[in-house]
């Protein structure tokens, strides 16, 4: 058998299928960033909101270190409006809510409700 020579349109055929996986390899990577960023975030309101449960609300100090561990990993405009910042009694209703932004377009929100058991 008599082998064909090869064209230059193999060749670029070739060369626009790895550059389309080196783009969706790359989105995916940024993808996986901000999950992991919000699986934190995820993590941070689960540590706070049991802090809560033993003082009945969120404290001031709390308040301040949330913050600021929220800003470490990224999160930006953080509104915390909605969460318990004044003590309620035992079986009382205190609830955290975070909002903000990741990679500072994406928008999320984290609602954590639970009741106080001091």
């Amino acid at each position: 058998m008599k082998k064909e020579p090869g064209t230059v349109a193999n060749i670029m055929v070739t060369g626009i299928f790895i550059l389309a996986m080196t783009i969706v390899l790359l989105a995916f990577m940024d993808d996986m960033q901000l999950i992991q960023q919000k699986m934190e975030v995820d993590q941070i309101a689960r540590r706070y909101i049991l802090r809560m449960e033993t003082v009945g609300y969120l404290q001031n100090s709390d308040q301040a270190e949330l913050i600021a561990e929220l800003t470490e990993w990224g999160v930006t405009e953080i509104d915390l409006g909605a969460t318990t910042v004044s003590e309620v009694g035992y079986g009382g209703r205190i609830v955290l809510e975070i909002r903000g932004k990741l990679g500072g377009q994406y928008a999320f929100w984290e609602k954590r409700t639970s009741t106080a058991k001091y």
